[in-house]
């Protein structure tokens, strides 16, 4: 019999790779896709734990799957996958004892093996080790669900910014071998997939056993037949490689997006996050990557009213945006995690300032952006056409900077990159029309 499993994903792209599996894994006993917690026999959270009061979200959420199971006279399993489990476990289950299921993100390959368990002792189930074989091993075969997928190349953190808990809740870092990846790759594209995202907390730290580089690893993806895109994230800039740095500039199906955090414009500031590396060791990485390709974009992180920042740490920040020129960001006030050293740092900031902060930082980023999409008018791009548009005809696709731009009356399917002319800016995309539609009216 079909039983039914929704999954709500918390948080970044490895949460949605991770997801994805867990689904892959409970296939066989026979869990479809649920269009929402109502018509699930299963529901799984799968959490983050980097933003502020993420355990709260969580604990709301369960609230509501909570009067869902009892309306259903218990019968259906909630799971809390994720980092928060992995940080938080016995709190779950103390708090919401009605949770069948805690996982941390290295054990969902015994999913499975959990439900059984929870069916037979009718009590809830904990797995939060980290177990000592490859959760990778133990995973079926992947299942494409269109033009684009991501690929999980590595896992963990050695890093140990003083802000993050991703150490403590993934691990250590590990890569998966070559062979294995390089294997999924072919297997997703002969499923139709034309892009892959390769991800990792620090998928540049990824490594070969035979001494392969990250930047070898996409040089020997980019060999596969019928692959067209290479993207990564996210990236470290202390393991920005020469090695991939020349890929950049020499693998087109590569491409020009890089998505690298610096968190801070600030030497002081990014002493004190524990990020190894300085303002101008990262300002000279952007200018070897662009003299790579000099038509390469970036995106980053930056975190604001970090403990002890100052107003001239904080106008670093803004000088560092003004000198770099980002397309896309991602920013965001402090917010103490538990256990991490930063929690415990003096000198916290203020909340009005923090915002204030924020503010000033966002409108300027918000800023960059336009100007860029703004440039992009008249230009002709290659564009993934991956979904249907909201009207007949519509189709939406992603540019190579990760635009999204939607056109009209196209004579082109899903999974098909075109050239398309990027004619009008919106508020959250581009409009385009085929780069030759002209010659074609002529």
């Amino acid at each position: 019999m079909t039983k039914k499993l929704f999954v709500k994903t918390y948080g970044c792209q490895m949460n949605v790779y991770d997801s994805a599996r867990m689904a892959d894994v409970l296939a066989p006993l026979g869990y479809a896709p649920a269009d929402g917690p109502e018509q699930a026999d299963m529901v799984i959270l799968n959490t983050c734990h980097i933003r502020e009061k993420a355990a709260e979200k969580v604990f709301s959420e369960l609230g509501r799957l909570k009067r869902l199971k009892a309306e259903r006279d218990g019968a259906m399993i909630i799971a809390v996958a994720g980092c928060v489990a992995q940080a938080e476990g016995e709190e779950i289950l103390r708090r919401a004892p009605f949770v069948d299921i805690v996982l941390g993100p290295q054990t969902y390959h015994r999913l499975p093996e959990m439900v059984a368990q929870a069916a037979r002792a009718g009590g809830a189930v904990l797995d939060t080790e980290f177990p000592p074989e490859p959760k990778f091993d133990f995973l079926p075969g992947p299942q494409a669900g269109g033009a684009a997928a991501f690929l999980s190349v590595q896992e963990g953190c050695d890093k140990f910014c003083s802000f993050c808990v991703v150490p403590y809740t993934r691990g250590g870092e590990y890569s998966r071998p070559a062979a294995a990846v390089i294997d999924e790759a072919r297997r997703l594209v002969d499923q139709g997939v034309v892009e892959l995202t390769l991800l990792g907390q620090n998928v540049n730290a990824w490594h070969g056993e035979d001494g392969w580089g990250f930047g070898r690893l996409i040089r020997a993806l980019a060999e596969i037949d019928g692959l067209k895109r290479i993207r990564y994230t996210t990236s470290h800039p202390r393991d920005m490689q020469d090695d991939l740095i020349a890929a950049h500039a020499e693998i087109d199906k590569l491409m020009p997006f890089l998505h690298l955090p610096v968190q801070s414009g600030s030497n002081r500031m990014l002493e004190a996050m524990n990020r190894r590396h300085d303002r101008d060791t990262y300002l000279r990485l952007v200018e070897r990557l662009k003299a790579a390709r000099p038509d390469l974009a970036l995106s980053s992180d930056f975190i604001v009213g970090f403990p002890g920042e100052t107003e001239a740490d904080f106008a670093d920040s803004l000088d560092l945006v003004r000198q770099v020129g980002f397309v896309q960001t991602y920013s965001f006030k402090y917010s103490a995690r538990p256990g991490t050293p930063a929690a415990g740092l003096p000198n916290q900031i203020p909340e009005p300032v923090k915002e204030a902060r924020l503010a000033e930082l966002q409108d300027l980023l918000n800023e960059q952006t336009r100007r860029f999409n703004t440039a992009c008018i008249g230009r002709v791009m290659p564009v993934l056409l991956d979904r249907p548009g909201r009207h007949p005809g519509q189709l939406i696709g992603r540019s190579p900077y990760m635009q999204s731009v939607h056109v009209d009356d196209i004579a082109a399917r899903l999974g098909q990159v075109v050239d398309l002319r990027i004619t009008e800016l919106y508020p959250n995309s581009l409009a385009a029309v085929p780069a030759d539609a002209e010659r074609m009216r002529a």
